[in-house]
C-alpha cells in the first residue's frame, strides 16, 4: 500500500513537555489535508507492588481535567534517557519507594490518533519505603494511595479509576500479581 506524501510540515508550538506540529499530506487517492500531531518524547510507568502485595498509586492533579486522578506513578522520558531509568527515578520521587525487582511489560501508544507518545510499562516488585524520600517536583500535587489488587479492580469497574495508561498497565501486569 502506498504511503501518504508529505507536502509541508510546520511546528506550531514548542513546549516544555511536548511539541505540536501540523503536516499537509497528499493521500494515495489524491486528497490533500492537514494532520495535527502532538510530538512527545514518551513516558515510563510502573505498576509498583509492596512486599505485602499492595499496589502503590498516586492521586495527582491533572490540569486538562481540573481534578485529581488515580494513577500508577509515571514520568516523561528525558533526552537520551532509558525508560527504565526514568521510572526508577520517578517512582522514588512520586511515592518514596524503591523496588528490588523490575520486569518490562512492553510499550504501547497512548493516543495514536493525535500523538506519537509511547508508554513503557514496568512491573516494580518488593518495594521498600525510603528512609529519606527525594523531594517531589515543584509542579506536582499528589498523594500516595495503597490498594489491594481487588480494590483496584473495583475502582476500575466503578469508574473511579479512568486513566487509560494505568488500566492498560494493570492488565499487562495482572498475570504476575
Amino acid at each position: 500500500m502506498e504511503s501518504p506524501q508529505l507536502l509541508k510540515q510546520r511546528l506550531s508550538y514548542q513546549g516544555r513537555k511536548f511539541n505540536f506540529e501540523v503536516a499537509k499530506l497528499r493521500l494515495p487517492n489524491g486528497a490533500e489535508g492537514d494532520w495535527e500531531c502532538i510530538r512527545h518524547p514518551g513516558g515510563a510507568l510502573a505498576v509498583p507492588v509492596t512486599k505485602d502485595g499492595k499496589l502503590v498509586l498516586v492521586r495527582q492533579y491533572r490540569f486538562a481535567f481540573q481534578e485529581r486522578l488515580l494513577e500508577f506513578p509515571a514520568g516523561t522520558i528525558e533526552v537520551n534517557e532509558d525508560p527504565a531509568e526514568t521510572i526508577k527515578r520517578e517512582i522514588e520521587e512520586e511515592t518514596g519507594y524503591r523496588a528490588d525487582y523490575w520486569r518490562s511489560l512492553g510499550k504501547f501508544p497512548l493516543a495514536p490518533g493525535y500523538s506519537d507518545e509511547y508508554i513503557y510499562a514496568f512491573l516494580a516488585q518488593n518495594l521498600e519505603k525510603l528512609a529519606e524520600p527525594p523531594p517531589q517536583d515543584n509542579d506536582e500535587d499528589m498523594e500516595v494511595v495503597l490498594m489491594t489488587v481487588e480494590e483496584l479492580e473495583q475502582a476500575i469497574l466503578a469508574g473511579n479509576l479512568v486513566d487509560a495508561k494505568t488500566i492498560a498497565s494493570f492488565f499487562l501486569a495482572r498475570p504476575f500479581l
